[in-house]
């Protein structure tokens, strides 16, 4: 049987990227048109990534050393990346080789399918690893009569993209995988307490080191600031990784800190949006003034209209954009501890606002942002199933898919990445009406639990749910 609901105790996640630290280099950057600075942790993007089964592939365009270091791949190791990929990942046959406005996934018998593979020692299928194509899941059905959960949503046949993403021909957008569906349903009772989070913070070292370098530094007339940058880095050092609620070797959480640092390389202005209508954020401010105590702060966070359900609450549909982009200020007070700013910063907020209007053409264009509305959509789904109990209504065992039994032989097939630890700082520079620093701020917060918690009733769903039986013993199937 699946896990049991348990009353939400959901704790509140205030995601933090790093803290301002402008207040000594603004003290000889406060003259017209000085420069704005900023300084955030970031890579160049993609790499390389060990996949359970012999795979290798990037994830979201990291890597990560044996040291638990972000990093830029090479060329080389992304193109050996890509043609491994490219190798291992077969071309869809038969059905699932065409798209699909609406396709279904038995939980109970894909969980059958998984077992009969690991027994025989066999490897995964793509058909199960990239769960027949699905691109995004919009329903739950429960069908007590039949043990089952059934999944569903529009699919589409699967290609490996020049930049080493498994993605739609039509659409694109990343394909959902099993990886991730694991790791969602067993980290629900986890994320419960702890949250499922993503931020990246410096170290008490670092801090102290950079402001002891910001006050013997100076700047001579026409002197460029940019030349402050290697020991600027040197100075604040590695900052931290930090993830919750999530295995940190898992494919999962990778995916949350790649999405993190693009946000970051977008909204610094260290990497040209793929789109149009995104300027970066310090584009917006570059002729605003700062102050040295003002540190705005993005994160990403989940976005969905109210789950709907039918009378009995045994189909449910899941709609929304997933992902939405946040925005708030803090204040630095004078020992470095970060408070709440009631004052707004305008740019912060329109350029979390862009790039929320802009996700789903971003999300095409940069797979990590289609990984992470995946993560989101499963999260949703397992949170859903266990605190509405539909495992027990419907009689379901998917105690495999929850890791409650039998699980190694599964878990050696599964994605198995070195966890991130550190990665290094970047500065940008542009030109602005005053010399304070601005610092990125920010994380990933996918809080299924508030999701599940907001819902609505549609008796029209339970017509969906009578039209979505399955017409043969497939584990998948179109309706």
């Amino acid at each position: 049987m699946g896990p049991s609901a348990m009353p939400v105790r959901r704790q509140t996640f205030t995601a933090r990227f790093m803290p301002s630290f402008g207040r000594r280099l603004g003290e000889f950057l406060t003259r017209p048109a000085a420069l704005i600075v900023a300084l955030v942790a970031s890579v160049a993007p993609s790499a390389q990534a060990q996949f359970g089964g012999g795979f290798q592939r990037n994830v979201g365009g990291v890597m990560v050393d044996a040291q638990g270091v972000l990093q830029a791949a090479t060329l080389d190791q992304r193109q050996a990346d890509l043609a491994l990929l490219r190798q291992r990942v077969g071309r869809p046959e038969g059905e699932v080789a065409n798209a699909a406005p609406l396709r279904m996934v038995s939980l109970s018998k894909l969980q059958q399918a998984i077992e009969e593979l690991t027994t025989q020692g066999k490897p995964l299928s793509d058909e199960i690893r990239y769960l027949a194509g699905l691109q995004r899941i919009e329903f739950v059905f429960v069908y007590p009569d039949r043990n089952d959960i059934v999944l569903a949503g529009p699919a589409e046949p699967w290609v490996v993209r020049d930049d080493a993403t498994v993605v739609g021909a039509e659409s694109g957008n990343p394909v959902i995988q099993l990886d991730d569906l694991i790791v969602a349903f067993r980290s629900v009772e986890t994320a419960r307490t702890e949250g499922i989070t993503c931020s990246i913070e410096p170290t008490p070292e670092g801090r102290k080191q950079l402001e002891n370098l910001l006050k013997r530094v100076s700047l001579g007339p026409g002197q460029n600031p940019a030349s402050l940058e290697p020991a600027m880095r040197q100075a604040f050092g590695p900052q931290l990784i930090k993830l919750t609620g999530v295995p940190e070797t898992s494919r999962y959480a990778r995916t949350l800190v790649a999405a993190d640092y693009q946000m970051k390389r977008l909204g610094m202005g260290l990497e040209e949006a793929p789109i149009t209508g995104l300027p970066s954020y310090l584009k917006l401010s570059r002729t605003q003034r700062h102050s040295a105590q003002s540190n705005p702060r993005w994160w990403m966070a989940c976005n969905y209209d109210a789950l709907s359900h039918d009378d009995d609450k045994l189909a449910w549909r899941i709609a929304g954009q997933g992902v939405k982009t946040l925005a708030e200020t803090d204040l630095v007070l004078a020992d470095g501890r970060l408070q709440r700013d009631q004052k707004t910063d305008k740019n912060a907020t329109r350029w979390a606002t862009l790039m929320t209007e802009r996700f789903q053409d971003l999300a095409k264009a940069q797979a990590v942002f289609g990984e992470l509305r995946n993560c989101f959509d499963l999260s949703v789904v397992a949170t859903l199933i266990v605190q509405e109990e539909l495992a027990r209504r419907a009689g379901c065992d998917l105690s495999l898919l929850f890791g409650q039994s039998g699980q190694r032989a599964l878990d050696a097939e599964l994605t198995t990445l070195p966890p991130p630890r550190t990665v290094d700082p970047q500065c940008s520079f542009i030109r602005g009406t005053s010399g304070w620093i601005v610092t990125a701020s920010g994380g990933v917060d996918v809080n299924a639990f508030e999701v599940v918690e907001s819902q609505q009733l549609d008796p029209t769903l339970a017509q969906n749910r009578s039209e979505a039986l399955a017409t043969d013993e497939n584990w998948w199937w179109n309706g």
